[in-house]
């Protein structure tokens, strides 16, 4: 045998014998305060679920927990004995003398949400280890799917992960109906009618409560009319002035191009005057002010050319882990593209339009589409834009659960400096036309009343 032969060649693998992470200390430690004290339980909830015990035996003793705990019944090594048998599964988890060796295993229970978060953490690196194995399976699979639909898959597999707890993929109406009322009383108690991410304009928070995660906001109109315009407005609302975290994708304008927009919105200096550069000290000091101000707010703009939905979702599941992502503006969706091969355009934007709305439940965040409109409005004599008017697909009509459409009637001299915003559709609520402001000058639209606005 050569040296090369003995440097090149690998030896057999053996057979991967690793035991799975897991902790049965600290599970018997959680077990065990949950028996001593009723306060332990209430701690351990926020930590673990009965999934992530990796023992069978320690899931069926935490689940006996809980039921007794929810019914509002002592939960200790006699009750929770007498419920495992019961259910039969008492002989099964090793009697009650084991219940009595896991409360003699506590070292102190008021410990008992550290002991959880251990569990916990096992469970996510068990997951994290069968996630791994299910994306070792998708790249040996050759020939079974498109490349950028695995590696998608491949990343939704480890965001998962990093995001989830394991919960269920089903709920019991019982489940869903307390974190209703959770909501609803949540929503009681709040002195404003605002719920969700606030977009800046008054009477458009009012009809939609703010834009909820999960919901998918079409944005349309024709071009030049101010419909990328009125999506950095809400950007702005959202990230500037109440501090949360918004992330623009431009795949029309460059970064330097919105930040201009946004500084020229923020300062009240023209937009025109930005680009032609600054002549005077007092917009110089107005500028820094500004800029000073809105450095830190969690505004992220990428502007990469030729950018896919895969990237795209790519990104938000990273800015939603680092950031605690609120809101998303995609600018527009005709400008994306699958590189794929498609039967015809329509097809291709109705794959982003549904792709769009599974991103806005996936990160439970509202998802901001700017979308052209087709040139139906120019051949009607009022020029209003209709659902109907929606470019290249009418799934995008079906998808959303609202869509805003933009107006301005330029030929309408007593209406100059005026826009429609049509709330043509909104599934949870009522449709209504609204005017607000249009001050293109400073790149931005504006409440009607006087002392509205940003």
């Amino acid at each position: 045998m050569s040296i090369a032969e003995i440097g090149f060649s690998a030896p057999p693998e053996p057979p991967d014998e690793r035991v799975p992470p897991q902790d049965l200390g600290a599970e018997q430690s959680v077990l065990g305060s949950m028996l001593l004290d009723k306060d332990a339980i209430a701690d351990c909830l926020e930590e673990v679920k009965a999934q992530d015990f990796y023992r069978p035996a320690h899931e069926a003793i935490f689940d006996a927990v809980l039921d007794l705990f929810g019914r509002g019944e002592p939960a200790d090594a006699i009750t929770v004995a007498d419920e495992l048998s019961k259910r039969g599964d008492l002989a099964r988890v090793g009697g009650q003398a084991y219940l009595h060796q896991l409360i003699q295993s506590v070292p102190t229970a008021a410990n008992a949400g550290y002991y959880a978060e251990i569990v916990h953490e096992r469970a996510v690196l068990r997951r994290l280890v069968e996630a791994g194995t299910r994306i070792v399976q998708m790249g040996y699979a050759q020939g079974e799917g498109d490349i950028d639909d695995i590696v998608n898959r491949a990343q939704a597999e480890v965001y998962g992960v990093a995001d989830k707890r394991g919960g269920e993929d089903y709920h019991a109406l019982g489940e869903i109906l307390d974190e209703t009322l959770t909501e609803i009383e949540a929503a009681s108690g709040r002195t404003d009618e605002l719920i969700g991410v606030p977009t800046g304009f008054i009477e458009l928070d009012e009809l939609t409560h703010g834009l909820h995660p999960g919901q998918m906001i079409v944005v349309a109109a024709r071009p030049a009319v101010g419909k990328s315009t009125l999506g950095i407005d809400i950007v702005r609302a959202a990230a500037i002035k109440h501090n949360m975290a918004a992330a623009v994708f431009s795949l029309e304008m460059s970064r330097t191009e919105i930040t201009m927009r946004i500084l020229s919105a923020e300062a009240t200096i023209q937009l025109q005057d930005l680009r032609r550069g600054l002549k005077n000290q007092d917009q110089w000091n107005k500028l820094a002010r500004i800029m000073g101000k809105i450095s830190d707010a969690p505004l992220f703009v990428d502007d990469s050319p030729n950018m896919s939905l895969m990237e795209i979702r790519a990104k938000c599941r990273r800015l939603k882990q680092q950031h605690n992502l609120k809101l998303v503006v995609i600018d527009y969706l005709q400008l994306m593209t699958s590189g794929k091969k498609v039967e015809s355009r329509q097809q291709e934007v109705a794959e982003f339009s549904r792709a769009l709305k599974l991103l806005a439940k996936e990160i439970e965040v509202p998802v901001i589409a700017i979308s052209q409109l087709n040139r139906g409005p120019e051949q009607r004599t009022d020029k209003r834009p209709q659902m109907s008017d929606l470019r290249e697909s009418g799934s995008i009509e079906q998808d959303a659960d609202v869509v805003i459409l933009l107006h301005r009637d330029r030929g309408d001299v007593e209406r100059e400096g005026e826009a429609d915003v049509i709330v043509a559709k909104h599934r949870n609520g009522p449709t209504k036309d609204l005017v607000l402001a249009f001050q293109g000058h400073y790149s931005r639209f504006n409440n009607m009343a006087k002392d509205g606005g940003f």
